[in-house]
């Protein structure tokens, strides 16, 4: 028997290297999967449907929140995000670790559903480096990184509710601090 897999939550505003983070993690441990998130957003070049995320009409996200198919669902800059249990659940039956990268409402979400989970809040060093980073990312225009920023500005005052937080001021390190996180809770 397979003993069952760590749901791990990791959350932070846009801009703040958490995707960066989590793609080094997941290259350094094959045992970690990446919970695919169903999104009724426009795909952003390069993104492949069902990698990146399920891109769906808000028709059938809408759907499938009515027909509980969600770990959690939420709705962040305009658009619907949301976890489809299922796929979760299989992988940690199998032994599998499973990484969620979703916003603060989201997580609460799960949180409360699976309250064994491990939650971690990304931070950006500084606002000021979160706003250069925006600019240089050179995909938003100057509403929507003012509306981001405005946005972590709220988010980070959630940081508390997670179970840890990590500061990324360097990719290294926080990949270290989050690989030490999940150790710790799965008592390795």
């Amino acid at each position: 028997m397979t003993n069952r897999g760590l749901l791990i939550i990791v959350s932070a505003p846009s801009g703040c290297g958490k995707s960066t983070i989590i793609q080094a993690l997941m290259k350094k441990h094959e045992n970690i999967r990446f919970s695919v998130s169903a999104t009724t957003r426009q795909p952003r070049v390069g993104e492949v449907d069902e990698v990146d995320y399920f891109f769906v009409t808000r028709e059938k996200f809408l759907e499938m929140i009515e027909a509980d198919e969600f770990l959690e669902h939420a709705v962040y800059v305009d658009n619907y995000y949301g976890t489809p249990s299922a796929a979760v659940q299989k992988q940690l039956d199998k032994g599998f670790d499973v990484l969620l990268d979703i916003e603060v409402k989201g997580a609460y979400q799960v949180r409360e559903k699976c309250p064994d989970a491990l939650s971690v809040f990304v931070v950006p060093p500084s606002y000021e480096e979160l706003e250069r980073r925006l600019v240089a990312r050179g995909k938003d225009s100057a509403e929507v990184i003012k509306h981001r920023l405005e946005t972590a500005r709220l988010e980070c005052l959630l940081a508390e509710q997670y179970d840890h937080t990590i500061v990324n001021d360097d990719i290294d390190r926080a990949v270290e601090e989050l690989e030490e996180l999940i150790s710790a809770k799965k008592g390795v």
